[in-house]
């Protein structure tokens, strides 16, 4: 090693997953189901775009926080698994040193702007629900496309500074990361020198982007269930909480699975894969499905576009016999 090179900077070309090395025996199994969630993930969310676009009845605050919550699936989701889809075919699981840096960032950032949009949702369903009269004055479109700016843009200080300073630091020892993706504490974990103010500023990190949300959503959730309380009819009562179902579930699964694994990672390192594995995987697959299951609006629009270009293909076909 020449005078002044960094410890552990020849082995910063690139760093190795462990992945799931563990369920060698599996590893087909395993890759068929992840692609199979990948196929419905991809599916799902682009349909829930597709709707909210072109169908004028879900042009609404509601389902333009949707549209965006769609969209950040599909690109976190196009982040880690088709690079895990790839491994789990490899024996040796290999990612470059900026590869992993960019997938982290892209990590940190999109799990950020998704706890941002789902509090803009809260707030939403809190408008709607406990202010009726004044919702279309307090959530007209310039205030949503704040709202969602906002949430987009909150993400990339946070992302870019955390990452900018793990990378920073020197690697040693052991290239490998016991993980199926660059995340925060597993490549932390190969850094040999004293990391104790990134991990500070990553608690507080956190404890403002998880933390802050989740008490905007539970005190709009306490406001909108005290509301719903007090609606004189049982028709009227159940209405009003299938409006808020959907995003409740979705918010419930994000919040004990992402939540849990960044706030307590240590206590949680031996089934880190497992937890990360339904927020990367499952979560994003199951959230067009919990929107559109029970949703009227959704299942109308979904028949509207394809009944119409059923009805356009039909309409070519026969001017084709003729």
């Amino acid at each position: 090693m020449e005078a002044g090179e960094a410890p552990g900077l020849r082995n910063q070309t690139y760093f190795t997953f462990q992945g799931f090395s563990h369920l060698a025996t599996h590893q087909v199994f395993l890759f068929e189901g992840i692609l199979l969630m990948f196929l419905i993930t991809m599916t799902g969310n682009f349909l829930i775009i597709i709707v909210a676009t072109t169908d004028s009845a879900l042009h609404t605050p509601m389902y333009y926080f949707l549209k965006n919550l769609a969209l950040i699936e599909i690109l976190f989701t196009l982040n880690i698994v088709p690079k895990m889809l790839v491994d789990l075919l490899l024996e040796r699981k290999v990612i470059s040193f900026a590869a992993c840096a960019l997938q982290l960032y892209c990590v940190i950032f999109f799990i950020t702007s998704e706890c941002f949009l789902l509090g803009a949702m809260a707030y939403d369903r809190y408008v709607a629900i406990c202010q009726p009269l004044h919702y279309t004055i307090t959530m007209n479109r310039r205030v949503c496309l704040h709202m969602v700016i906002v949430c987009w843009v909150a993400g990339i200080p946070v992302s870019a500074g955390l990452t900018a300073w793990l990378f920073s630091y020197p690697f040693c020892g052991s290239k490998e990361i016991e993980h199926f993706f660059c995340d925060i504490a597993p490549v932390l974990h190969l850094v040999c020198s004293d990391t104790y103010f990134f991990e500070l500023l990553v608690f507080i990190a956190t404890v403002i982007i998880v933390l802050i949300p989740f008490a905007l959503i539970a005190a709009s959730y306490i406001q909108i269930i005290h509301t719903i309380l007090q609606i004189p009819s049982a028709q009227g009562r159940r209405k009003a909480f299938f409006t808020c179902l959907a995003h409740l579930v979705v918010v419930t699964l994000f919040y004990c699975t992402t939540g849990l694994i960044h706030l307590q990672p240590s206590r949680l390192a031996k089934s880190r894969k497992l937890v990360a594995l339904s927020y990367t995987v499952v979560t994003p697959m199951l959230n067009p499905i919990i929107y559109s299951l029970r949703n009227k609006e959704v299942k109308n629009a979904l028949r509207k576009t394809f009944g119409r270009r059923q009805f356009f293909s039909k309409v070519l076909l026969r001017g084709k016999s003729h």
